[in-house]
């Protein structure tokens, strides 16, 4: 996935978003929280270190990301 230039930025510095968490996650479990930006762009970051970097897409990026996802596409992948 390709991300947009201001990834890497703490994510505590976005002002004015509401964070949201999946459904689907445990409680203390890792999680990934997902804001909508303007531009029609999303943030991502770690639930467990809200003050971290934040990765950055538009939202056909996350639709991508989301798709492969939910079709297994990146299961078994390793990290580098």
């Amino acid at each position: 996935m390709r991300c947009g230039g201001e990834s890497g930025v703490r994510a505590d510095l976005f002002e004015g978003v509401e964070w949201r968490k999946s459904s689907h996650s445990a409680p203390g479990g890792d999680c990934v929280e997902v804001a909508a930006l303007s531009h029609d762009m999303i943030a991502a970051r770690d639930s467990h270190d809200p003050q971290g970097p934040a990765l950055i897409c538009s939202t056909g990026e996350w639709e991508v990301f989301l798709s492969s996802v939910k079709s297994g596409v990146l299961v078994g992948l390793s990290q580098a």
